[in-house]
């Protein structure tokens, strides 16, 4: 029986008939999948076919915080929400702090599950026991600040908490994302399914406490892992301070911070313009995430003088790439107006970013023409097409709004004559903000996330930042890649997406202790008795059922693969200089790779592996 931790309940709401129930979360769906992105693959797989349009009604939209939510654990203000991907087609998974976690956990649910679609656009207001459909005609077209709003005032309480989508996700765009105060679960286009079931928006508000199992246990764990945090020697001296911008400076320094699309990676220096030094310059505040010490999430605002006065928002590390990097757009006031628009508009801003770059890209090469983008010149460094071509994206409008707003791969797809070549994506995921040539392990995770080209799910901190963790890799070999890589996939759900915590705190304060912290957390908080290595077990059993989806969706080894700018053009300049992945090296690490994991030479989970994982009958 679970002790605390776990409120006990799910809540699935289906959107077609109006039902509303409540069911068991059972003990052992707890100990196997622990929570967060856990419990969210595990009912994407028992509940959503993969050969489904994922913007169809059959689609579901899974909303999971983990265990330590809602206690006083540091940096545990975490959800994720899971869907089978509109811009994919594989699983969707993708995490969010703030408040919105925690409140949904106070209002007594370990899961929301959001199923149909209603007729008519509606939201969902969930205070504790009393859940109901609402309608939205009111705020149908609001951007999300408005709408977060206009929902606190019409409800008439300003701490009730709103996850919404923008105009993007209202018209569907594949990389709309949801957004929840300054906070985004994006990438995957989970806003699009959110827009296609109709829904504007969650407005949640709770009065439960979440009671711990041990509390003598939680405050020695706890304590440990605070003390980790204060011995980071790069946490709350540096990152704390100046939040990820500082990794423009890192990333840069290795000679992978991304240039113009991939083709000038190391040719260009971006950190006077864009670096930490003048990011810190333009920071008025923090916004910390519920019950976080660290508060890495810095605001900025734009200078007086710049073309974009007044903007203010708070762009990640992976946004400075994405119109800054990707862009070749060396302008940080235009990156903090571009970010502040994208939440608002409700898109993501890393896939919106990157599209915008490949699109430059084909502009310059002739394939893209001023005619076709309605009067756009999409020329690398402009800064002011970048920043007009967002809200074209977001209402899909005629011509450049309706080529790019659905991502790189379809961008590619509608364009054609070769231009798959340069579209910087994997499965359709865009490439996050590390030139993957620099860091093999890096790359390799790329290639084989279930998401996708997403570096979070198995972020290379060995190579990134040299911290010899199981131990120390030469960032450029890429032997012994493949066993890295699931070791870093494996670990980083396991300690960071379904307990759920930042993942932040893995790479900087508790690399060498994530496993056994993770065990000691979650154990006193919920009486469950997970060792490390049972810990490390759930996040491979997630990861070989979250394969399984995919392979039920229709992919295999030949999506395990990288664009051909990637396998066939080195980078031509800076520290990385030299570096690429060939077809044959990715072949290599591919097959270490699926023999760590115990797969068939195709990428397919043997039935040994998947009885000794206890994941159940499974047709592939």
């Amino acid at each position: 029986m679970l002790k605390g931790g776990y409120m006990g309940r799910i809540l699935r709401i289906n959107l077609t008939t109006g039902e509303i129930k409540t069911e068991e979360l059972k003990e052992k769906m707890a100990r196997d999948y622990i929570g967060g992105a856990g419990f969210g693959i595990k009912i994407l797989a028992d509940e959503v076919p993969g050969n489904i349009d994922p913007l169809s009604e059959d689609n579901k939209l899974i909303f999971a915080p983990g265990p330590l939510s809602g206690t006083s654990a540091p940096c545990s203000s975490r959800m994720a929400v899971v869907t089978k991907s509109p811009l994919t087609g594989a699983v969707g998974m993708s995490t969010s702090g703030g408040h919105l976690p925690v409140e949904l956990k106070y209002a007594g649910y370990d899961v929301l599950i959001i199923e149909g679609k209603s007729d008519i656009p509606v939201y969902i207001l969930i205070k504790d026991d009393n859940v109901s459909i609402k309608k939205a005609d009111k705020i149908w077209g609001m951007n999300t600040f408005d709408t977060q709003s206009f929902l606190k005032h019409h409800l008439r309480d300003q701490n009730i908490r709103v996850a919404c989508i923008g105009p993007a996700g209202e018209n569907l765009s594949k990389m709309a994302c949801i957004i929840n105060e300054r906070r985004a679960f994006g990438r995957k286009g989970v806003g699009a399914v959110m827009g296609s079931k109709n829904l504007k928006a969650i407005a949640v508000r709770g009065s439960k406490g979440v009671e711990i199992a041990d509390i003598e246990k939680f405050k020695l764990a706890r304590s440990s892992m605070l003390k980790a945090m204060k011995e980071s020697p790069v946490l709350y001296p540096h990152f704390s301070k100046t939040g990820t911008p500082m990794i423009v400076d890192a990333i840069s320094a290795l000679g992978m911070f991304p240039s113009e699309n991939y083709r000038s990676t190391g040719e260009r220096d971006y950190t006077e313009s864009i670096g930490s030094k003048v990011s810190t310059e333009l920071s008025i505040a923090s916004e910390p995430c519920y019950g976080c010490p660290v508060g890495c999430s810095q605001l900025k605002l734009a200078r007086k003088n710049s073309n974009y006065p007044g903007a203010l928002s708070d762009p990640e590390y992976e946004t400075y790439y994405s119109f800054g990097g990707q862009t070749g757009v060396a302008n940080i006031d235009s990156i903090i107006a571009a970010d502040n628009l994208c939440d608002k508009l409700g898109l993501d801003t890393m896939s919106t970013g990157v599209t915008i770059g490949f699109a430059m890209e084909l502009f310059e090469n002739g394939l893209l023409t001023e005619e076709q983008l309605g009067g756009f010149k999409l020329n690398f460094g402009n800064h002011e097409a970048m920043y007009d071509i967002i809200t074209e994206i977001a209402y899909r409008r005629k011509g450049a709004g309706e080529l790019l707003c659905d991502g790189t791969k379809v961008l590619s797809e509608k364009v054609g004559n070769g231009s798959e070549k340069y579209a910087m994506h994997v499965k359709g995921l865009e490439f996050p903000a590390y030139d993957p040539r620099g860091a093999k392990a890096h790359g390799l995770n790329y290639a084989t996330s279930y998401t996708g080209a997403d570096h979070n799910r198995g972020y290379a901190f060995q190579e990134i930042f040299a911290i010899p963790v199981p131990k120390a890799y030469d960032r450029f070999e890429i032997e012994g890649k493949g066993k890295l890589t699931k070791w870093n996939q494996d670990v980083r759900l396991a300690t960071t997406d379904c307990p759920t915590m930042c993942a932040f705190l893995l790479d900087m304060a508790l690399p060498g202790v994530a496993l056994q912290n993770t065990a000691d957390m979650v154990n006193s908080v919920s009486g469950l008795n997970l060792t490390a290595n049972e810990v490390e077990k759930v996040g491979e059993r997630v990861n070989n059922l979250a394969r399984l989806y995919n392979i039920s969706a229709g992919f295999s080894r030949k999506d395990d693969t990288f664009p051909e700018r990637i396998m066939t053009e080195p980078i031509k300049e800076g520290p990385s200089k030299g570096q690429y992945i060939s077809k044959e090296d990715l072949d290599k690490m591919l097959d270490e790779y699926y023999e760590a994991r115990s797969w068939t030479k195709d990428g397919v989970p043997t039935l040994e592996k998947l009885k000794e994982l206890d994941i159940g009958d499974i047709t592939i």
